[in-house]
């Protein structure tokens, strides 16, 4: 079964043609960083033009690499929530046209829901059930997947998200947009014990994050450090901020898997490229005996191959929408699509 995915939920206009879930036929993005750096981050209202001037090549793109047209796909997956409104209305629009045209099905898909499948294409034999750590810009969650449609949040944050947090100290540092990739290659030799950031907790709720004190933490010492003149070496700071997010990371989700007495962990979201977060789960995998799944660096930010494998197993259980499909900027992850 082919499907033919659509994502638009922030800055990579993306297409890719997905076959039974797990083979990528092609997988085409086009990224909006070089038009956003120039602000610091993501503007909406550019993000929302540029998937306009962009989708239509990338899908004929995606189609002409798998050697397919409209009429050789089974359905039309798209993301519908959650992300930036605007940009999530590009891409279900033109997904809804092309499945109007074609009478093919039109499949909504969650866009973390999408970012576990990333997983089912880089290991073909993983299979629910597990526990996932999900990372991103603008979520952080621990989720036991029990099938592939069936989904149990059981940690999440309460406030900002690791990867906005980190986008945040890169900034704060002078770093360029995408902060938490520059942020990750500078701090390679960094010195991670050099500056201490607190290990905030939420009461009450052991598996649950919050990353804005951490954040407010890494603006002060930098914001103390220019009022004072004195000079912070951007290598330490990230290295130690990196560190001190992947401490948070890494204790809910060793109490996560003790707690449920889960053996597999996998790791999705744009986040799980960190080398730091890769390298200290490797690393846990190995002592506690966790069977450990990572994306490729290639499936681990936004991009239309994750749409089409989850959009395949949304398929399968008889998740279709019709005309009214509409984009959601948020989106409960366990909640199933309803027209």
């Amino acid at each position: 079964m082919k499907i033919l995915a659509i994502e638009s939920s922030c800055d990579e206009t993306a297409a890719a043609v997905v076959e039974d879930g797990r083979d990528i036929l092609s997988n085409v993005v086009s990224t909006q960083i070089e038009k956003h750096k120039i602000f610091g981050g993501v503007v909406p209202e550019i993000a929302s033009r540029l998937h306009t001037e962009n989708i239509s090549a990338v899908v004929e793109k995606a189609l002409g690499d798998a050697n397919c047209t409209l009429a050789d796909v089974d359905g039309i997956a798209v993301t519908y929530a959650p992300g930036l409104i605007g940009a999530l209305l590009v891409g279900v629009n033109y997904a809804k046209g092309l499945a109007l045209a074609s009478g093919k099905p039109l499949i909504p898909v969650h866009h973390l829901r999408s970012h576990i499948a990333a997983n089912y294409i880089t290991h073909k034999d993983l299979k629910p059930p597990f526990m996932c750590l999900v990372v991103s810009g603008g979520n952080t969650l621990l989720c036991k997947v029990n099938d592939y449609t069936d989904f149990e949040v059981i940690g999440r944050t309460r406030d900002d998200a690791a990867g906005e947090a980190m986008d945040k100290a890169a900034r704060t540092l002078g770093l360029p947009y995408p902060g938490g990739v520059n942020l990750d290659k500078i701090s390679k030799n960094g010195d991670n014990t050099k500056y201490k950031f607190p290990k905030p907790r939420v009461d009450g709720c052991p598996l649950d994050f919050s990353f804005s004190g951490l954040k407010t933490s890494v603006i002060n010492l930098v914001h103390n450090a220019n009022q004072k003149g004195d000079e912070l070496n951007p290598a330490d700071v990230g290295a130690s901020f990196i560190n001190g997010v992947v401490n948070c990371l890494a204790d809910n989700t060793i109490k996560a898997m003790d707690m449920h007495n889960e053996k597999t962990l996998v790791l999705a979201g744009g986040v799980s490229a960190n080398s730091v977060l890769r390298g200290r789960m490797e690393k846990l995998a190995k002592e506690k005996g966790w069977d450990l799944y990572l994306p490729d660096l290639s499936l681990c930010g936004d991009n239309g191959a994750m749409v089409g494998a989850q959009g395949y197993f949304e398929f399968l259980k008889g998740t279709v929408a019709q005309m009214d499909l509409n984009g959601k900027a948020t989106a409960d992850i366990e909640k199933d699509y309803k027209n």
